[in-house]
């Protein structure tokens, strides 16, 4: 395989995936919500445990988001295919991380967990052959450490509204990208 072919595939995935915005933009909504269980007055191992709890609905919101945006999850013949799901089971062997974190030190979760989701994306950058997933990686993992750093413990929900903003953003950009790619 040629790296010229290797590219072909990779926008191929693009184009037909639309980028994976199904998953972001489902994302940008379970954020959402975690912005609302975060502001509860639970102790933050409590809200901690709620948060996990609210990212069940990711992936049934994620089939309702490609089916609205007719995006393709299976592409038989593009041998990449399989490697997007690998690349999001990434993200599940820094959840001992997240799990140190609710245990040890609760009132931080919130930026732990944004920052996990953050840095999942850059790879999806080469997936895709977009550099809006490298960009807003960056963006999510620097802005809610700096976020984390910066705010009382009571505000840290911010971390997770801006996150949601993000997302929403880069699927706004990953929509446009895969739409360019569609016309090339």
């Amino acid at each position: 395989m040629t790296t010229e072919n290797l590219d072909e595939i990779r926008v191929e995935l693009s184009v037909k995936s639309k980028n994976g915005i199904d998953f972001t933009l489902a994302a940008a909504i379970i954020w959402i919500v975690i912005v609302f269980l975060w502001r509860l007055e639970f102790k933050p191992y409590d809200k901690a445990i709620f948060v996990f709890i609210a990212g069940g609905p990711m992936l049934p919101l994620a089939f309702l988001f490609s089916k609205l945006f007719k995006t393709n999850w299976k592409i038989k013949e593009n041998p990449l295919q399989p490697l997007g799901l690998w690349l999001n089971f990434g993200q599940l062997f820094y959840f001992p991380f997240l799990v140190f974190t609710m245990i040890k030190m609760p009132e931080y979760f919130l930026m732990t967990y944004a920052i996990i989701t953050g840095g999942h994306l850059f790879p999806y950058a080469w997936f895709y052959r977009t550099k809006w997933y490298a960009i807003f990686a960056g963006i999510i993992v620097l802005g809610s450490l700096f976020m984390g750093l910066g705010l009382p413990t009571g505000k840290l929900f911010l971390v997770a509204l801006f996150t949601s903003i993000s997302l929403f953003i880069l699927t706004f950009f990953l929509y446009l990208d895969a739409m360019k790619k569609k016309i090339l």
